[in-house]
């Protein structure tokens, strides 16, 4: 630990950011890794309950288990059975507002591992080429000859690079598997949704296409 340590250090101030970065990205994985489950997304409650309605009767069942379970589908599909009276396409516009704010909730922190993603080498490579400009001041000082001088120097030069590389790989691979999960979770949800406003339409009497 004392030596991993003394490897950061070494870094030079420009390791605060790159730490802080490291932190934020952790914290974004951990919640993504929680907040992206299917069945928390996806509840497979409410589609066997949406999937066995079978006339109109049903919607209300149907709608009480909505209502106790939480998740970006449930509060799509309680919104489509509260107002399944509605004309088709004005129940469709609202199915879409409603999916759209559940979409922004989803894709929450995705921009975040993003930046961190972008940013880390670069503060790395920055905190380089600092540490390059201290190399020249030695050689200013001390001349060429001195190759242990130099070759410490150097060494320190490039630790911002291995940290920023080894942040900012992690937080891209993390962001395009999230950004695949959500995007994933979403067509599933379209195409749960369409199939509840078919079947809305095809049973419910009240309702206008």
């Amino acid at each position: 630990m004392k030596n991993i340590l003394d490897f950061l250090v070494k870094g030079g101030i420009i390791m605060i950011p790159l730490f802080l970065c490291s932190v934020t990205a952790l914290a974004v994985v951990i919640e993504k890794s929680v907040t992206l489950r299917r069945r928390r997304i996806i509840v497979p409650e409410v589609v066997s309950v949406l999937d066995n309605v079978k006339g109109a009767g049903d919607f209300a069942l149907a709608l009480a288990v909505c209502e106790k379970h939480r998740g970006s589908f449930a509060n799509i599909a309680r919104l489509a059975l509260e107002n399944r009276a509605l004309p088709r396409e004005e129940l469709k516009e609202s199915l879409g507002d409603q999916g759209r704010q559940e979409v922004h909730r989803l894709g929450r922190g995705l921009g975040v591992l993003e930046t961190v993603a972008g940013i880390a080498p670069l503060l790395g490579l920055l905190g380089t080429v600092l540490g390059i400009l201290k190399v020249f001041k030695v050689i200013a000082v001390m001349g060429v000859g001195q190759a242990a001088a130099l070759a410490g120097g150097i060494s320190e030069a490039l630790i911002t690079t291995i940290a920023g590389l080894f942040i900012g790989i992690p937080a891209l691979v993390a962001y395009n598997y999230y950004s695949d999960r959500t995007e994933s979770l979403v067509l599933e949800m379209e195409n749960h949704s369409n199939r509840l406003l078919n079947k809305i339409h095809a049973l419910q009497p009240g309702a206008e296409g």
